[in-house]
């Protein structure tokens, strides 16, 4: 029988050698992304349709296409997006928007609104002169967004303002006009036709992607209360086509600039 005993220190050490690689190797690993690639992948020039699955979804491809094309209203003009700060398809948006966010907050929160700001890249395309249809509204806001409304404090409220400002692009609004000085500062600012008070609260209607903070409007966040409306902007579009014959845009000045 071999005799160990001449190696009880080695094997000591040994041992406490692989305990202490085990344990370190247990250890949680930090990882991080150190790079990201992407390559493009090229479909088949010879790519074509399976017949059975074209076949399986035609009848309902014909009912969506139907639903999609029926004539809801008319629009004399085209209601373009072309504007420095305000466009006609902007306030048109704002305004419907203003109309059916100011029902829904009274009827579900028995509260006044007073003001919308939408942004400008949310609206994907115009309405052109003729019949407007469902796909209309589809194409304008394809984005499955809904009515949200913020309540801030007057003093909160510039923050929207002075983002508007520095921003220097056409976002929606309604129910509010402002100048804008050489300075770049607000002033003559009313809503609803009635002076600014830093002191109220006041009620803005924007979409939920706003209201977490997209496209860096981070002052929605900091609002003293949220009040989501689950409606979505493409249905209030919808509703609005449905409820007039014909769709006309307010080509009133919402933002003045200082000569």
């Amino acid at each position: 029988m071999v005799k160990l005993k001449k190696y009880n220190g080695l094997i000591c050490h040994f041992v406490l050698f692989l305990t202490f690689i085990f344990l370190f190797s247990c250890q949680t690993k930090k990882l991080g992304v150190t790079k990201i690639e992407g390559k493009e992948i090229q479909l088949a020039a010879s790519f074509k349709e399976d017949p059975f699955i074209t076949k399986l979804i035609a009848p309902y491809k014909d009912s969506i296409d139907k639903d999609l094309s029926k004539v809801l209203a008319y629009a004399p003009e085209t209601i373009d997006k072309v504007g420095e700060w305000q466009t006609p398809m902007g306030n048109f948006f704002a305004d419907v928007s203003y109309q059916k966010a100011a029902v829904l907050l009274q009827e579900k929160y028995q509260l006044q609104l007073d003001l919308v700001l939408l942004n400008s890249g949310g609206i994907r395309t115009v309405i052109p002169k003729g019949d407007v249809t469902a796909r209309n509204a589809y194409e304008i806001m394809p984005f499955e967004n809904n009515l949200t409304v913020i309540a801030f404090k007057g003093d909160q409220l510039m923050e929207l303002i002075n983002y508007f400002i520095s921003e220097h692009k056409p976002h929606p609004l309604s129910g509010i006009t402002f100048t804008i000085t050489k300075a770049q500062k607000a002033t003559n600012i009313k809503i609803q036709g009635k002076d600014f008070d830093p002191t109220a609260t006041y009620t803005v209607a924007t979409n939920d992607y706003l209201a977490n903070g997209g496209d860096n409007m981070l002052f929605f966040k900091k609002g003293i209360q949220r009040y989501d409306l689950n409606f979505k902007l493409r249905d209030v579009l919808i509703d609005y086509f449905i409820a007039v014959d014909t769709i006309t845009a307010q080509k009133d000045q919402r933002v003045f600039i200082e000569n």
